[in-house]
């Protein structure tokens, strides 16, 4: 008798024989999975070449024959081949991308620097990771670990609040290329500026040329280095001449439009038994925010004071009157500092160098010329 066959086991899907067109790999998945799927040894199999040569293909780390070449990239683009950028960045140790920490993005001035690093990024093959501190010390500290966590290649740094341990800190975590646009004494940092002192000159010889004798000045901060340079070259000019600025007529600020208006308010009141003839705003916000005040105030400008500016924004054209002010190159600032950042990654060289770039005045309509009676006195 013979015996009975035992009961057949239910199939189940994994131990289908995987024949037709659902069980081949990627089919199911849409044609963007399909490309994901593939690696750098289908590459060679379709190619008829090694994975290895498929490598320097793809990296461009040897010579490989031109028509050999030209086989690796049509299989590349049949089989839709994606390098993982990632991966490749690990092996160099390098991933092209460079960080950059502002105060604040959304100053017209740092917005034009930005501009100019990007553009340089961007001409190089690099990324910009950009981070805005707020001036925050905490923002600053938390952005920099995401930065090094990241792996950037080399940092730009234009920041107020940091200091030499800054650096020192930087250098512990990730040692790469630095570069600081817009401040003073950073040991061993190349140090891309305008040339500030030399601006608060070109200012205050301007207005002594046009009859002035008796100034004031919006100022930022005195910790503020770029601030602080300007006041001395203004204050160096009027020397020449034998005109002395009194600290009373320096009035510290907010380097903002809200801060200029505060200022030249607060300027208004407490100069007006003798006001000044001319004002001398550390950049275009502060001059924005006091003609708003003059204005207010029932003055013209420059009729009753002239004003003059610093860093030449796009709104400075747009004021009411047009704005005359001393220009620094923002995007060119940016654009240098990101190419000597760029060079010191790709050639291992990281040497100290302050550049510091001329500024420029430009004559709008805010400033006109001084009275008869006012060329006559010499007191500031």
């Amino acid at each position: 008798m013979p015996k009975p066959k035992p009961p057949a086991r239910p199939r189940s899907l994994s131990g289908a024989k995987r024949t037709g067109g659902d069980f081949k790999r990627g089919r199911n998945r849409g044609r963007g999975a399909e490309q994901s799927s593939v690696t750098i040894k289908d590459v060679a199999r379709v190619a008829g070449v090694s994975v290895t040569t498929v490598s320097h293909v793809v990296n461009g780390t040897r010579h490989v024959a031109p028509r050999t070449s030209e086989r690796v990239r049509a299989a590349i683009s049949d089989l839709g081949f994606r390098p993982s950028a990632v991966a490749r960045a690990l092996k160099a140790d390098r991933t092209r991308s460079i960080g950059m920490l502002v105060t604040s993005s959304t100053n017209p001035f740092f917005a034009e620097v930005i501009r100019g690093v990007e553009e340089a990024c961007f001409a190089h093959g690099y990324s910009l990771i950009l981070c805005n501190t707020g001036d925050v010390t905490e923002r600053l500290e938390s952005y920099l670990a995401t930065l090094v966590a990241k792996r950037i290649d080399g940092l730009a740094v234009m920041t107020t609040n940091m200091d030499h341990r800054f650096f020192y800190r930087l250098s512990e975590r990730r040692p790469v290329p630095v570069v600081a646009i817009d401040t003073l004494d950073v040991p061993d940092t190349t140090i891309v500026n305008d040339d500030s002192e030399a601006g608060g000159k070109l200012a205050g010889r301007y207005l002594l040329e046009r009859g002035f004798r008796r100034f004031a000045v919006l100022a930022g901060m005195a910790d503020h280095p770029r601030s602080r340079q300007r006041l001395d070259g203004f204050r160096a000019a009027l020397a020449e001449r034998g005109v002395a600025l009194s600290p009373e007529r320096v009035q510290p600020t907010d380097l903002t439009v809200g801060g200029g208006f505060a200022a030249m308010q607060d300027l208004l009141d407490r100069c007006e038994a003798n006001p000044p003839e001319a004002v001398f705003c550390m950049n275009d916000l502060l001059a924005v925010g006091g003609l708003c005040a003059l204005s207010q105030r029932g003055l013209r400008v420059p009729e009753d004071l002239s004003v003059i500016g610093y860093d030449d924004i796009e709104l400075a054209a747009y004021t009411v009157p047009p704005l005359t002010t001393i220009r620094q190159p923002a995007a060119e600032i940016g654009r240098r500092a990101a190419e000597i950042l760029v060079e010191q990654i790709e050639n291992g060289v990281t040497a100290a160098e302050t550049l510091a770039l001329p500024p420029l005045l430009v004559e709008r309509h805010s400033v006109g010329r001084a009275t008869a009676l006012g060329a006559e006195r010499k007191s500031a």
